[in-house]
């Protein structure tokens, strides 16, 4: 199926042009617009195979027009429709791959569909038909997007703001952010006419990586600001947090679900990113993975599962190392399996942690733990 845009002045030629494409088959109209600049800022926002476009159009003639969608997509295919000849010799200049006289002929335009159709390997369309790794949103363990088509590959961002800016917007999943939050957000204290020129120089930007780039991550105006729709990339986030809501709301716990969450968290939200912005929920997320940890260690720990209970504790213990009640279950569960060395180390490891964390000693309880554990190492030593 090829995907084709259609801008004409005229909604009679529109309808007409969406008709006979209609009638040779396997091409779907996904916008149609008597405006050219209008056109222009959807396509930064859609997945787009061939532009179909009239020339004599007020505000912006139609080979301007295609100019300017050739920066955005170098390799699209573009069609005029137009009732003037003149214009021929310039719409070769830009490399169109048809130019269709008024009126239009079914059997002419379905010459026309099947040139475009031989040209669709190099089509957004097509690479993201034949890419077998959809694109990824990696949020955990800092910010970056896997490309499709490829497991190793990330996109390369043209300037730092111009990652945050899209770190931001898919930080609200697809809520609409108004302009003087995003500005406050990632220009704060700038000069208000400076920081809008800084946003719309990185939302411009932003549309053409992902354009390029092949990523149905669609940045929109909506209101008063700007919004980020997903149309097809994931984002790791999004499913670690509904893994951690469905554990803490399961009576019964699935052991598979525990190895998928582990496996998905790979680091704090946003983490190094230096994102001030994204502090209050990479805070959250960690306190609610801390919550279902513990809840996983009852769990394991009621059904004599104390190899996962370990686990379990020890992933609690990497995010908050200073937890000295956490701790102490563990040194506990190590004892209790006859671990005296374990229990040993996780006596010294929550010791430096408290120190180095929080400059301070160990409670009292734990000291006495402490103590003990280390009584019985000596003597087993002995």
């Amino acid at each position: 199926m090829i995907r084709v845009m259609l801008i004409d002045d005229e909604e009679d030629a529109l309808d007409l042009l969406e008709i006979l494409l209609g009638q040779i088959g396997n091409v779907k109209v996904v916008g149609r617009y008597i405006n050219p600049v209008q056109a222009i800022e959807a396509l930064g926002n859609s997945a787009v195979d061939a532009v179909f476009m009239d020339n004599q159009m007020p505000g912006m003639k139609g080979t301007e027009a295609a100019r300017v969608i050739r920066s955005m997509i170098p390799q699209i295919p573009i069609v005029f429709t137009t009732a003037y000849a003149e214009y021929a010799v310039e719409a070769f200049e830009i490399q169109s791959t048809d130019y269709l006289l008024k009126p239009l002929t079914i059997d002419r335009l379905q010459n026309t569909v099947a040139r475009i159709q031989q040209s669709l390997p190099e089509s957004v369309n097509q690479m993201r038909q034949s890419a077998s790794i959809t694109p990824t949103v990696y949020c955990l363990g800092g910010f970056h997007v896997r490309l499709s088509g490829d497991a190793g590959k990330m996109l390369t961002w043209k300037t730092k703001k111009e990652k945050e800016l899209c770190a931001f917007l898919i930080h609200y999943a697809g809520k609409s952010v108004n302009t003087a939050s995003i500005i406050e957000a990632l220009w704060p204290g700038y000069d208000l006419n400076k920081a809008k020129t800084y946003l719309y120089t990185c939302l411009s930007y932003l549309r053409r990586t992902l354009t390029e780039n092949h990523i149905a991550i669609h940045i929109r105006k909506a209101d008063q600001g700007f919004v980020a729709v997903m149309d097809g990339p994931t984002v790791d986030v999004t499913e670690f947090e509904q893994l951690l809501s469905n554990a803490m709301a399961e009576e019964e716990m699935d052991e598979k679900f525990y190895d998928k969450m582990n496996r998905k968290y790979t680091g704090e939200y946003m983490e190094a990113c230096d994102f001030s912005w994204a502090t209050a929920r990479q805070l959250e997320i960690k306190a609610s993975y801390v919550r279902v940890l513990r809840k996983w260690y009852a769990y394991f720990r009621s059904r004599g599962n104390f190899a996962l209970a370990v686990d379990s504790m020890k992933n609690l213990l990497s995010l908050a190392p200073d937890s000295e009640i956490d701790g102490r279950e563990l040194i506990k569960l190590h004892l209790s399996m006859g671990n005296r060395n374990e229990a040993y180390r996780a006596c010294l490891q929550l010791e430096q942690a408290v120190l180095f964390q929080l400059g301070a000693g160990l409670e009292e309880e734990t000291l006495r733990l402490f103590e003990q554990t280390k009584d019985k190492t000596e003597r087993q030593v002995r």
